[in-house]
């Protein structure tokens, strides 16, 4: 019997025998200088008169940012890395006129040396599980494309074989949970939903992703538009819906562009409109776009914005199931929810149910970001342990410096530490170390992070996005952001910290929406498992890690130092001084505390450390 994952694999098998290019235009790749690339590869096609021969599509992103910008060529799926214009036109001439692959442009195994041809050889994907993300930066995401692999199949299932009810009992055995950060059984809010009387409903795809560092639901919007509409047209059939919205906040116009131009595909292939494939069942989407604010992520917030209101949360129950968008029956679910139900219908709930865990079934997507080796999009079993993901699949911390911490769930979430690492990232084993899945953001910091700078950037975020409509979030967040500049600054004492705990139970206790009762977690897990370091801002004035500039001072480390006087040169209050064959020194009275002399240093030989500086004057 084969699996889920071997079944989708023989899906993509399919003859190709003709060149074609696929670059990477994920947010990455393009800072990176991808329009360029594509600029070279289109001028050398031309000029080698293949420009009508060998198609170029520009594609969501590949998942590895470490690697961009990078092109695929087909038909064998070879993986070119961290292009410059040069090199695309060293591909054109070497590979697709020539058919020499260009090795010196491949990835190299760091450890083994073996040169790495495709793109699911290297360690960044091979440890990955890839069902959401499975046509991200490999296949162009234009609904022709998405037909060749079986695209809009499970919706043709659904109305020709299955009852809308039985639609729901195949998303209820499959285990999926919400991918947003709720975790809520996607199965039961979709029976809640069919259940709720009225002829009129409404789906709403949340793709407001705001979460510093997550970057999952605008990928599968670049890259995979239509596994997105598919699924909000099955749960349409499923519900009684007939409308449907996608939520995308205005910050990603790739985003926006292409779910526009997949609706209008859709439409055209008459899988949106009425009649869906003569099977009598109508179903449209519309975009609505977004301002940006944070809070609309929550559903509640969400649906106000819609109405053209303020995007302000609003007490439940009524749940949006039972009493939404413009006081009707409303389904919410996030980007990647929406993504696993093709699969799922397609391919049975039994089948997507074999993957993850009891009470945690299917796969997850994590930006990862951060001190780590491979930044990107990862995509595994829930239950897979923190080790396998920054180690494995991220490849480690840059430099061999010493992991200390992981920030899941984004600015609602928690930090683990390294008894952490053999944890399994699951919803439950998460909860019970104090933070939470959330959307998907996984944050790695290294011996070099301060975590009590760490809390103080969460609290300054949830403290700027508050909607200030309940006062324990309005008042709560910026009396604990109060608290955390004043330690970061050395004028901390111990009382503090019991005033932040109190702080942080009123808004678990008191806040109007899951934001503002989930806003605390970043500083409580921080103040449980790295107390030394608040207390060495309190009691030692010192920031050990050598972040908080109040508390820490630029030193010359003597061993290092070349006497080259490149730091005398450049220091701008002449606070550094030296002899040729002696180590300079910096005077910190004269010290501005510029950091020009730190950046510029060709010996890495100034440290901003942590030894004791007197306590700020107030």
């Amino acid at each position: 019997m084969t699996t889920l994952l071997e079944e989708l694999e023989q899906e993509r098998i399919r003859p190709e025998t003709e060149h074609r290019l696929l670059l990477c235009g994920g947010i990455p790749c393009t800072s990176l200088g991808c329009k360029k690339v594509k600029e070279a590869l289109e001028e050398e096609l031309q000029a080698q008169g293949a420009a009508g021969e060998v198609p170029l599509e520009v594609v969501g992103c590949i998942g590895d940012c470490s690697m961009g910008p990078a092109v695929i060529v087909y038909p064998e799926g070879i993986i070119y890395q961290k292009l410059k214009p040069e090199d695309a036109r060293t591909i054109v001439r070497e590979h697709i006129v020539n058919g020499r692959v260009v090795e010196s442009l491949l990835h190299r195994d760091p450890q083994s040396k073996e040169i790495l041809r495709r793109r699911e050889q290297l360690p960044f994907y091979r440890g990955q599980t890839r069902l959401v993300l499975r046509n991200c930066g490999v296949i162009s995401p234009h609904i022709d494309e998405y037909l060749k692999y079986r695209g809009y199949a499970a919706l043709a299932r659904a109305l020709a074989e299955l009852t809308p009810e039985q639609v729901i009992e195949e998303v209820k055995i499959s285990g999926l949970r919400g991918r947003g950060g709720g975790g809520f059984p996607t199965g039961r809010k979709w029976e809640m939903m069919r259940a709720s009387p009225g002829d009129e409903k409404f789906i709403i795809c949340n793709a407001d992703e705001g979460d510093p560092g997550a970057f999952m639901d605008r990928n599968i919007l670049e890259g995979d538009p239509h596994s997105v509409i598919e699924g909000m047209i099955i749960a349409g059939y499923a519900t009684g819906a007939r409308q449907g919205y996608i939520y995308v906040r205005a910050e990603y116009p790739i985003a926006v562009r292409r779910s526009q131009e997949a609706i209008a595909q859709a439409r055209e292939k008459k899988f949106l409109g009425e009649n869906i494939l003569e099977k009598g069942f109508s179903f449209n989407i519309e975009i609505r776009i977004g301002a940006g604010a944070f809070v609309c992520g929550e559903e509640t917030a969400l649906i106000s914005s819609i109405h053209g209101t303020r995007g302000d949360p609003n007490p439940r129950p009524p749940f949006p199931a039972q009493k939404g968008l413009w006081g009707k029956p409303t389904l919410i679910n996030n980007v990647e929810t929406l993504a696993n139900i093709p699969l799922i219908v397609l391919h049975g709930g039994s089948r997507f149910a074999e993957l993850g865990l009891e009470g945690a079934s299917g796969t997850k997507v994590f930006a990862l970001a951060g001190k780590i080796n491979h930044t990107g999009l990862v995509e595994v079993p829930l239950g897979t342990p923190l080790r396998t993901i920054i180690f494995d699949i991220g490849g480690g911390i840059p430099g061999n410096k010493k992991f200390k911490a992981a920030q899941t769930g984004g600015p609602s979430g928690g930090c683990l530490g390294p008894e952490h690492l053999d944890l399994p990232v699951d919803y439950q084993s998460l909860q019970e170390a104090g933070s939470m899945i959330g959307s998907g953001g996984l944050i790695i910091m290294d011996e070099d992070t301060c975590m009590v700078d760490i809390a103080r950037f969460y609290m300054d975020f949830i403290q700027d996005e508050s909607c200030g409509k309940c006062t324990p979030c309005r008042i709560g967040t910026k009396r604990m952001l109060e608290i955390l500049e004043k330690i970061t600054a050395g004028k901390g004492e111990e009382k503090d910290l019991e005033t932040l705990q109190q702080l942080a139970l009123l808004l678990k206790n008191g806040s109007l929406c899951g934001l503002g009762r989930s806003a605390p977690n970043p500083v409580l897990s921080t103040l449980h498992r790295f107390r030394e370091e608040y207390l060495a801002h309190i009691r030692d004035h010192t920031c050990p890690a050598g972040v908080c500039r109040s508390l820490t001072r630029l030193r010359i480390i003597e061993d290092k130092c070349r006497s080259c006087g490149i730091c005398a040169r450049i220091c701008p209050a002449a606070a550094i001084s030296g002899a040729r064959g002696k180590p300079y020194v910096i005077d910190p009275e004269k010290c501005s505390d510029c950091l020009r002399c730190l950046e510029e240093c060709p010996f890495d030989a100034i440290s901003r450390g942590g030894e004791r500086v007197a306590a700020p004057m107030d």
